[in-house]
């Protein structure tokens, strides 16, 4: 039996640009940009039926599949086994989309062959993290790669399901927003589905059904990258966990309260607007909203004392700002990246502001928008 060839499979990070935190409810807007930094998943052939993995980010694990799931590969030469060690942390999104696509291809009839999967991450250096969507990016090109080597073709569309169906799994309140700028690169609008549903709908019938059903509220569609206006990109410093402030934000009660309705009909007007800007190639309107989006994610911080600004993202903001341009934290804030629009006609300015970035503690990042695909 002739061995199945190798496959590899690139996914690129995502950076926000409006949207933040109100796009957790399904349904409510926002725009990402895919940036040109990627995870590449690599899946190769084993004997058997074991699947290998191994990231250059450090965790490693030889894994069995048990009524479904992967577990730790007992060693033979060890009574005790894996001792419950479990699959190590750090994996947790990559052994997620594996076990999905393997759901799927239970119900088709079809077998998982044994594979080695190994993960290079372009979104850390040396292991520290940017906030550039590696979970995401891991998710979507691990599906990819898995799926492509067990003999499948998936759409964009069907990539994106099954990555938010992985996810799904580990956090339930994920927007999935880098999954789409991940799957479909370059300036997208979108809008997240209701997970739970989705959830919920594999649960009682099946991935197969879950991938051709329509899904509540989900939309993606692509945008043109703003006219005359650089992307500037600054890390602030310090790693922030999404889910950490997504899930504070709600034992705080926040959600349902009329602050909240206040802030998502704001956000979603703002994003709206962001969208009209781009297509109508509008920058001096994009900018505008770019700092209506900054106000409203100040207004948040103050109502409810999250942290997202922490004070090297306040000086990345405002140094753009006094240049002429626009900024705001990109993503949850309390640290991570802060993102800039400046006139893309002015690189003294740019230079300016990359200096005033830097003497603040912000690291200029060379990231630009990656291009339509996901980097295959």
């Amino acid at each position: 039996m002739t061995a199945r060839p190798a496959v590899v499979r690139r996914a690129p990070g995502k950076l926000f640009v409006a949207g933040e935190y109100a796009v957790v409810d399904p349904g409510n807007p926002a725009i990402l940009v895919a940036v040109d930094r990627y995870v590449t998943v690599t899946v190769s052939p084993l004997p058997g039926t074991a699947v290998e993995i191994s990231s250059d980010l450090g965790p490693h694990a030889r894994l069995r599949w048990q009524d479904g799931r992967l577990a730790p590969h007992d060693d033979p030469g060890d009574p005790g086994g894996s001792g419950g060690a479990g699959v190590p942390a750090g994996l947790a999104h990559v052994v997620a989309a594996v076990e999905t696509v393997a759901r799927l291809l239970a119900e088709r009839g079809l077998p998982v062959p044994g594979f080695g999967l190994t993960v290079d991450s372009g979104l850390h250096d040396n292991g520290t993290k940017y906030g550039l969507g590696s979970s995401g990016a891991v998710t979507v090109a691990a599906v990819d790669a898995v799926a492509a080597f067990c003999g499948l073709k998936p759409t964009p569309e069907t990539r994106y399901r099954l990555a938010v169906l992985a996810t799904a799994e580990i956090d339930p309140r994920a927007s999935c927003g880098d999954l789409a700028a991940s799957t479909w690169g370059g300036w997208i609008a979108y809008q997240a589905p209701d997970r739970t549903a989705v959830r919920d709908l594999a649960a009682r019938q099946g991935v197969q059904e879950a991938l051709r059903a329509p899904w509540p509220h989900f939309a993606v569609r692509r945008l043109p990258a703003p006219a005359g206006l650089s992307l500037e990109v600054g890390w602030s410093g310090r790693p922030a966990s999404t889910t950490a402030l997504v899930s504070d934000l709600d034992r705080r009660a926040w959600r349902g309260s009329a602050s909240h309705r206040a802030f998502a009909s704001a956000t979603t007007d703002c994003v709206r607007a962001c969208v009209t800007a781009l297509e109508h190639q509008d920058p001096r309107g994009l900018l505008e909203q770019i700092r209506r989006a900054r106000r409203e994610l100040a207004r948040l911080d103050d109502e409810v004392g999250l942290g997202i600004f922490t004070p090297e993202l306040t000086a990345l903001c405002d140094a753009a700002e006094a240049a002429g341009g626009a900024a705001k934290p990109s993503g949850a804030g309390g640290g991570d990246c802060g993102i800039a629009l400046l006139d893309a006609e002015a690189p003294r300015d740019i230079e300016h502001v990359r200096e005033r970035w830097a003497a603040a503690g912000v690291l200029p990042l060379p990231v630009r928008p990656a291009a339509e695909g996901n980097g295959k």
